[in-house]
Formats: C-alpha cells, sequence, structure tokens
C-alpha cells in the first residue's frame, strides 16, 4: 500500500514571512521612554523631566523651545510652547490643596533630549500626592521612570509610570518624606515585565537568536547557544549601565543589524550546523546587551542618586524569561520541521536569505538615515 503523503505546507516560511512583516512595520526598540526626578528640598520640590524628541513634539512646540534658547526671551514665552488647555507637566496638592509649578526651564542635551525643569513653593508638612499628567499626552504605551528623592539626592521611591498608573503619595514631614507605600517592591516587578516585553518586541534580537536557533540539531546546541547569548549580553548590560564602558548607539544599533546579516550569511554558506557558534553567539551577545542597556540609560537608571541594583537585576532576569519563554516555543516548532524532507537544504536557506535581506535593512537604515 502506498504511504499517505504527509501534508506539509511551508509553516516554517509562513510564520516567519508573519514575523518579518510584524518587524517591518515596527520598531526594533519602544522608544516611549522618559525619566522625572523629584527632589524634596527645604524651601522648594523641584522637579526635572527629560523626554526623546519624539516624544517631546507630541506635547511641544520645540521650534519655539529653539527659538527662545536662542534669543534668550523670558521663561514665559518658553511656557507658550505648551498647547493651550493643556496641563502642566506634573499635578502637585499637598493635604488636598493644589500648589502652582513656576520657574519652568528648558533645554536640549548633547543628545537633543529635552530637559524641563521647574518647582513648586515647599509647603506644611502633610501628605503629598504628586501626578505626571503629560503621561496621559504622550504615545501609548510610554513609560516614564519616576524617583523622589531627598535633599542629599537620597532615593526615597522609584516607581514605572504609564498612562494608567501616573500618581504616587508620600508623607512630609516636618524635616524628611517618608514614602507611604513600598514602591522599590512595586519597582522591581515592573521592570521584570520591562524586560520580558522588550525582547519580547525587539525584533533584531529575536530574529538574531532565531538565525542561531533555526541551525541546531537539538537541545544540547540550543542550551550552549542561548546560554553563551545569555552570559554575553548579561556582561555588556552590566557594565553599560554601570557606565564602566559607553558605546553610542549609533555604533551598537548598526553592529545589531550586522549580526543577523552575518548569521544568515553563515547559516547560508555553511552546511549543517556551522563550527564555533558559541563563540560568534558569545561575541556578538555583547554587542546586543548594549543595546539592551540603551532602555535602562533612556530611563536615567542610577542618575542623580537613584537605585541602579533592582532595575538592572529585575530588568535582565525579565530579558532572561522572555528569551527562554520564545525559545520553548520556537525550538519544538525548528525541530518538528527538520524532520520534514528538504527542510536543512530548503527552508533553512530561504530563512536565513529573509534574515540577511532584512539585517541589511536595518543595517543601511540605522548607518544612514
Amino acid at each position: 500500500m502506498r504511504p499517505t503523503k504527509k501534508i506539509r505546507p511551508p509553516l516554517c516560511a509562513l510564520w516567519f514571512a508573519g514575523v518579518l512583516a510584524l518587524a517591518s512595520v515596527a520598531h526594533a526598540h519602544d522608544p516611549g521612554l522618559s525619566t522625572a526626578t523629584l527632589r524634596i528640598e527645604p524651601d522648594q520640590v523641584a522637579a526635572v523631566l527629560v523626554l526623546s524628541p519624539a516624544d517631546a513634539g507630541t506635547i511641544l512646540d520645540l521650534d519655539k523651545i529653539r527659538a527662545a534658547g536662542k534669543t534668550g526671551q523670558t521663561l514665559e514665552f518658553v511656557a507658550t510652547a505648551v498647547p493651550a488647555g493643556s496641563p502642566g507637566p506634573m499635578q502637585l496638592q499637598v493635604n488636598g490643596q493644589p500648589v502652582t509649578a513656576t520657574n519652568l526651564r528648558c533645554a536640549f542635551d548633547t543628545a537633543n533630549n529635552l530637559t524641563i525643569q521647574f518647582s513648586f513653593p515647599r509647603r506644611a508638612a502633610g501628605k503629598m500626592v504628586v501626578r505626571s499628567t503629560w503621561l496621559l499626552l504622550l504615545p501609548p504605551g510610554h513609560r516614564q521612570y519616576f524617583t523622589i528623592q531627598n535633599a542629599a539626592r537620597e532615593t526615597l521611591a522609584e516607581h514605572l509610570f504609564n498612562a494608567r498608573e501616573d500618581t504616587a503619595s508620600f508623607e512630609l514631614s516636618a524635616a524628611t518624606p517618608v514614602a507611604s507605600s513600598a514602591p522599590r517592591t512595586e519597582t522591581f516587578a515592573d521592570f521584570l515585565v520591562m524586560g520580558v516585553k522588550h525582547i519580547w518586541t525587539g525584533y533584531d534580537h529575536l530574529l538574531f537568536l532565531f538565525a542561531l536557533l533555526v541551525v541546531t540539531r537539538n537541545f544540547k546546541a540550543a542550551i550552549k547557544i542561548i546560554t553563551c547569548f545569555t552570559v554575553a549580553h548579561s556582561i555588556t548590560l552590566a557594565v553599560a549601565t554601570l557606565n564602566l564602558v559607553q558605546i553610542s548607539s549609533r555604533i551598537v544599533e548598526p553592529l545589531i543589524a550586522a549580526s543577523i546579516v552575518y548569521a544568515g550569511l553563515e547559516n547560508i554558506f555553511s552546511r549543517g550546523e556551522p563550527k564555533g557558534r558559541c563563540w560568534l553567539t558569545f561575541a556578538f551577545g555583547l554587542i546586543h546587551g548594549f543595546g539592551f542597556a540603551t532602555v535602562l540609560r533612556e530611563l536615567g537608571v542610577g542618575e542623580n542618586g537613584g537605585s541602579l541594583a533592582v532595575p538592572l537585576i529585575s530588568f535582565n532576569l525579565g530579558v532572561e524569561l522572555g528569551q527562554i519563554a520564545v525559545a520553548a516555543l520556537v525550538l519544538p516548532l525548528i525541530w518538528k520541521w527538520r524532520t520534514w524532507p528538504g527542510f536543512a537544504h530548503r527552508w533553512v536557506p530561504a530563512a536565513s536569505t529573509a534574515l540577511t535581506l532584512l539585517g541589511g535593512f536595518w543595517f543601511v537604515q540605522r548607518v544612514w538615515f
């Protein structure tokens, strides 16, 4: 009896095409990040908000701010960059009474990020409630690393705000403000979730990992690849966040794209599983770690005396959990596909060619655009 021919739809190609389509319409990294610091001083509550140009441009007239800076015009003129009817960057209440922000100042840093400084008059002791009101005006999914410090720049509390959770409350004593909750615990969970989401939406990281795993033959080979990638990017994530080594994102991002191109080409021109893949994975994993660190740097983690250990550890743990979840989903499919005749000789080169083209597109885009 003639055996029934198995129906083998090109699931690999369809799945990969879906990933490419998703990647082509999305950014490799989520740009919706900002940082806000509130410092409780003896005579005032000073605030500093830092926004990327893309995010600031959704709220403010940046041309007016630049013009005011060049001509030295008054702070009141700078304030006109805020659309009529829009709330200020923050709202503060002490014992239920609103406090008006004063001394608004704006400036662009060397990376073209907009820094907005302002202050609130310090009032009597009591309950203080602060709300980051511009989060409602920023793009959906925007996150803000919010830190409250005392006059000695010691961190009292940290939050990861979004449009739905944009408020913190504190008890102002006669001398020192005391947090009314345990925000550090919340921050650990927040950064853990951020790490998971970052690897799941970091399509360049995922496609590099897919390029490495698609040629693996068994569990042992896959574990070696994943371990090397994890160790490498954990090292550079730590050293970059600790400011021990800094590499510009203008260098890191093209190199991440180049890692996809290299892995794809190696898959095409090698027969079977390339030799020395662990060393390749480790080398490029170091580069990817600098890319992960960009998220924490954009959030201002560790700056102005803020806590560093909790965000670093929890974010990295989230990245690893997200990576493991992706590998647990993809590897069984890859090993199933390997049982199909022609998979290694047909579908692997096809997928690797698509990877190479996409990586090349990202490389050109990140170098020249």
